[in-house]
Formats: structure tokens, C-alpha cells, sequence
């Protein structure tokens, strides 16, 4: 779904509390819900974006080198920072 493919109302606080149920599956729809009180915008109701998808261990094996003195590279540095010397 594009930007383009959203279209967008507003709504009174009132009807969005009678219909939430409807405004929710316009929402997953593609709608974008404006929802005022008073004529004041307060919230918007938006289609939620599809989840990444899941994530694979491994990807980036190879592709860096973790230093042997990982733990402790720039120890003294850092804590020269911290105590301020």
C-alpha cells in the first residue's frame, strides 16, 4: 500500500466511540481516521505497516572481524572519561 492508496476523514469523538469496530477495519483497509473533539483534531487512526519479515541469524557472518580485545580496547580511555583526567 502507497501513500497515494491512503485516503484520510475526520471524525467526532462521539461516533468514533459508537462505531470503533467499523473505523478499525476501515483503517486496515487503507483509511486514515481522524478523530476530533470540538472540531479539534486529537488522534489519528492509521493502518498499521506489515512487519518486517523474520530475521535470519547468520547474515553478516564473514563480513566483519571482532577484535580478540574487544572487552577491552580503549579501557583506559574510557576510564580517563568517566574519572575526568
Amino acid at each position: 500500500m502507497s501513500l497515494a492508496e491512503i485516503t484520510l476523514r475526520t471524525i467526532n469523538i462521539h461516533a468514533a466511540k459508537t462505531h470503533l469496530s467499523l473505523l478499525v477495519e476501515d483503517a486496515a483497509a487503507g483509511e486514515e481516521i481522524v478523530i476530533a473533539k470540538a472540531g479539534k483534531p486529537l488522534a489519528r487512526l492509521v493502518p498499521l505497516e506489515a512487519r518486517p519479515g523474520k530475521r535470519r541469524l547468520g547474515a553478516l557472518n564473514g563480513k566483519y572481524e571482532i577484535p580478540d580485545d574487544f572487552d577491552t580496547m580503549c579501557a583506559e580511555e574510557i576510564i580517563e572519561m568517566f574519572e575526568g583526567r
